[in-house]
């Protein structure tokens, strides 16, 4: 399990990187319209295609210390075994759903490449956003199932913090 988080980790400073560079363009695009009449052309595509592969980048680190939301009001008074037990199932379905999500994002990408899909305003090819998504959620998926196969085990330097 070590080293699915420490892609994991990779993955989340990719997705960072990631919205950190469009924060600035962002910031830089804002700046210039409003001093000098200029903005980035395309600042909007490109924030919403960075955003896109950043939350899939994230679900790695997501999946790995348990950061989902998890509705265990029927389950609270169960047995320790018993919530074990649901949380396996659980991770068992969510590798199923992220597995489904790489695969129909590895159909959209190879769709999107065919056809020379491009975004309207800059003509960003939109395969690249696919080949972000493809492999982190490759990854939340593994991840998933180890956990339904092994159970849940804390990183021991995630404990009791929310920082990477």
């Amino acid at each position: 399990m070590r080293v699915l988080e420490d892609l994991a980790k990779f993955c989340a400073i990719l997705a960072g990187i990631l919205l950190t560079a469009i924060t600035l363009m962002t910031c830089g695009s804002l700046i210039g319209r409003n001093t000098v009449g200029v903005s980035i052309v395309g600042a909007f595509e490109l924030t919403g295609v960075a955003a896109g592969a950043a939350i899939a980048l994230f679900m790695p680190i997501c999946q790995a210390r348990r950061g989902n939301i998890i509705v265990d009001f029927f389950t609270a008074k169960a047995s320790e075994r018993t919530q074990a037990g649901l949380d396996r199932l659980g991770a068992f379905v969510i590798a199923a759903i992220f597995a489904l999500l790489a695969w129909r994002s590895t159909l959209g990408g190879l769709n999107s490449h065919s056809y020379g899909s491009e975004t309207q305003i800059m003509g960003f090819p939109e395969w690249i956003v696919f080949a972000f998504m493809v492999p982190a959620f490759v990854l939340a998926a593994l991840i998933a199932l180890h956990q339904a196969a092994f159970g849940f085990a804390v990183p021991e330097d995630a404990a009791g913090e929310g920082a990477i």
